[in-house]
This record gives C-alpha cells, sequence and structure tokens, in this order.
C-alpha cells in the first residue's frame, strides 16, 4: 500500500477541503508549503519524495471553469504521476486530460451522467488509464445520474467490477477532512468481497489509520489534511515503508 498526496483546486487556488462542503473551502494553510498556488504545493510534494498526486479540479467539477493549464503545468514541472478529477463524463473529456500530462483519470461517479459513458472510456481508453471514484455522501452514492445514485454502494461496486473497472476509489465526501476516521467496514467488506484494486479517500486521522488500512488490504490511500497539518510525517511513511 501507498499513500498519495492530494490538491483540492478551487478558484484557482488550492483549498483545504472539509466534508465536501465546497462553498466554504478555504485556501490551503500547510506546513508542508507557504504557498496556496497549486504548483507550489505538487512541488513541495516532489520535494518530499512522493511520486504520484491526485488532484480534484473543483471548478471543473462544479462546472464554473478549469484548471487544465495548471494540471499541465504541474505535470511539465515536477513529473509526478497524475491522477486528475475534473468532473469527467464522458471520452472526450477523458481524452483531453491524457493529452495534457495526465497519467490517469478520475472518474468520479458524481459527475457521472451515465455507466454507458463509463464503459465507452474503458473500451476505448483501457483499464489502465481509468479509476473510478464511487463518490458516498453520509454512506449514499453521489451521482447526477438517478440509477447510479439510487444504487447500494456494495452493489454499485461489484457492477463497476463486472464493467471492467481495475481500481475503485471509495471516497466518502462527508469524511473529507473531517479527521474522523473512515468507513473501516464498508472498506473492509469491499477489499474482501473484490478482486479489483480498492483505495480509499477521506477521513485519514494519523499512521494508525494508514497501518489498519494497510492491514485490511487496501492498495493505496488519498491524503491532504492528515499530511497538511503534520499529523502524518513524511517521515513516519518512509519508515512503515508506505512512500
Amino acid at each position: 500500500m501507498k499513500v498519495t498526496p492530494v490538491i483540492d483546486i478551487l478558484n484557482g487556488l488550492a483549498v483545504h477541503a472539509v466534508r465536501g462542503n465546497r462553498n466554504d473551502y478555504k485556501p490551503l494553510e500547510s506546513m508542508l508549503c507557504n504557498s496556496a498556488n497549486p504548483v507550489a504545493v505538487a512541488r513541495a510534494f516532489k520535494s518530499k519524495g512522493f511520486s504520484n498526486l491526485y488532484i480534484a479540479d473543483l471548478d471543473s467539477i462544479l462546472g464554473k471553469g478549469e484548471n487544465l493549464a495548471t494540471v499541465k503545468k504541474i505535470a511539465e514541472e515536477t513529473g509526478l504521476e497524475l491522477l486528475v478529477d475534473a468532473g469527467i463524463s464522458d471520452l472526450r473529456q477523458a481524452k483531453r486530460l491524457l493529452q495534457n500530462g495526465v497519467e490517469r483519470v478520475i472518474v468520479g461517479t458524481e459527475t457521472l451522467s451515465s455507466l454507458s459513458n463509463l464503459s465507452g472510456m474503458l473500451r476505448s481508453l483501457g483499464d489502465d488509464k481509468v479509476v473510478v471514484s464511487l463518490d458516498l455522501k453520509n454512506g449514499k452514492v453521489l451521482s447526477n445520474s438517478t440509477s447510479i445514485a439510487s444504487m447500494d454502494a456494495t452493489k454499485l461496486a461489484h457492477k463497476l467490477e463486472e464493467m471492467g473497472v481495475r481500481e475503485l476509489i471509495i471516497l466518502d465526501l462527508d469524511l473529507v477532512g473531517s479527521r474522523e476516521g473512515v468507513d473501516l467496514a464498508l472498506i473492509s467488506r469491499l477489499v474482501q468481497d473484490l478482486k479489483i484494486n480498492v483505495d480509499v479517500g477521506g477521513g485519514v486521522r494519523d499512521l494508525d489509520d494508514l497501518l489498519t488500512l494497510q492491514s485490511i488490504g487496501v492498495s493505496k490511500v488519498l491524503v491532504a489534511t492528515a499530511l497538511h497539518t503534520g499529523k502524518i510525517r513524511v517521515e513516519e511513511l518512509y519508515s512503515a515503508g508506505l512512500l
């Protein structure tokens, strides 16, 4: 298991994401970087030894602009392997990201309009270029599609595996930035039931949480707040073999 740092970009700035309440997000204050410029934050992660980076382009997700030029600049200046959620729901959008320095596109259920669109992306791009984020809010599936949103999280996870998804992020927006821990019951069940890689985002508090997730078989953990506040130190990650 490895830890992947996260940058949430809103109004062109890196922000501190808390519980998915995006209207209340504030510019990032971090022990790792004295700037809320996303490129500067990415450089800080690179300097600490991270090799990949998850970026959530919240402007794109909210339909109020995009930060593609910033994403491209991060790719060019840092060489980090970028996983980017920019609210994509179709093949054209996915290809555009891949043409601008993104290594793998994140297709979040929050902005996915249909499972058929996801199927088309998997066929055209390959399962190694598409990662699906099963977005939850208070344990319920979050999606623009009423049919997807009506599905139970566990059943949807199995459906995604059947469709050819090979990496699945379990992201509960209600836990993001909360420092309350993760939904271990759901994650444990999915890791046991699925044959694909299961990643986790949202709520990770400290090294103990990471070691617990490692012990149950999670493949990757997305971390933001705990890194920026120093609750998880890079030195700890090295010592535990998580970086």
